[in-house]
Order: C-alpha cells, then structure tokens, then sequence
C-alpha cells in the first residue's frame, strides 16, 4: 500500500512538474521560485516555502536537489502544507532525508513530518511527532519501510499544539541505529 501511495505521490510530483510555468523551469538552477503574489516555491514544484524554510539556506539546498521527493511528502501531508525543513541525515551521506511541513489554514494549525527513507533497501525506521501541547500526545510511525515512515502530523485550532513540536528520526541498520536524530519541528522562537 505505502509503494502505491508512494507512487501516486510521485505521479503526481511529475505531472505538476510538466505543468510549471516557463520562468519557473528556467530558475531550476536556483533552489526556490517566487511566484507573481511574492510566495516561494521549490522550483520545479507547487510545494511553497514556509517563512522560516524560505530563510533556512539548508532547507533551500536540500529541497533544490530533491525536488521530487519534496513534492512527494507534501502530497502525503495534504492540502496547505508549505515546507518548513528538509535535513539530510545522518549527515552529507544521507541515508534519509527529514522533510517537516506547517500549515495554518482555516484557523487550524498543523505540523507534518516524512522521514524518506533514500538507501533502497527496507530499513527498520521510526518517526514521532510530539504536540507542543502534552494533552495531544504522540502520533508516531514506526515498521520495516522501503521508502518513508510518515506521515505523522498534530493539527489544532491551539497554535500551541505545533509550538516547538519534537520530532524523533531513527533508522537502525543490523539492530546499529544509522540515524537517530531528534530536533524541534518547527521554530522554537
């Protein structure tokens, strides 16, 4: 099921890719586009930067490189979902990648993490998502996966629930963990 849901994913990550507007395919050199209403987008994509990923120079790169599985993760967050971080881990090797999105639409807030999964082969690999609210608890994704574990996403009304949210990234290689990264979701200003 993940393979099709995956698939679908980057069906229709093509699809929008074949739909960009000139200029857009011509800043493809560059990681990000600004549209005509100032919204940037990862070029190459309709997946928009949020205010903090269009500062984070890292996010900028990674998602530039990647425009594909960028575009594949939000499909799999959902509608209005901008990208907040993208992070190679454990390092420059990237054996995943930690892609987290934020929303606010509607008067709901939302926080959404993929941990794409970028060696080939099943891992064993857990995600978890915290709310910034304890109330709301944990949403956490863990198995043997080939291509992500996620997503896992906390939506509220309380713009507390996605304030400084922990994410938890674990890929574990012979019973060793190869990642186990864990970091605030979203800016913790």
């Amino acid at each position: 099921m993940r393979t099709l849901i995956r698939a679908a994913a980057v069906g229709a990550a093509i699809a929008a890719t074949a739909l960009v507007a000139p200029q857009a395919i011509a800043q493809n050199a560059s990681a990000a586009s600004v549209t005509s209403a100032g919204e940037q987008h990862i070029a190459g994509t309709d997946v928009q930067l949020s205010a903090k990923g269009a500062r984070d120079a890292r996010t900028r790169a990674v998602a530039g490189a990647n425009p594909v599985a960028v575009a594949a993760a939000a499909t799999l967050c959902g509608s209005g979902y901008k990208l907040d971080n993208a992070e190679q881990l454990p390092d420059s090797r990237r054996f995943g990648t930690l892609f987290t999105y934020t929303k606010y639409v509607g008067g709901v807030h939302g926080v959404c993490s993929v941990f794409d999964n970028n060696l080939g082969t099943a891992k064993h690999m857990k995600l978890k998502l915290c709310a910034g609210l304890v109330a709301l608890g944990c949403k956490t994704d863990e198995g043997t996966f080939k291509d992500y574990a996620g997503p896992v996403k906390i939506e509220s009304r309380d713009s507390m629930a996605v304030n400084c949210p922990p994410v938890t990234a674990i890929m574990w290689s012979d019973s060793v963990a190869i990642i186990d990264r864990a970091r605030s979701a979203t800016a913790c200003d």
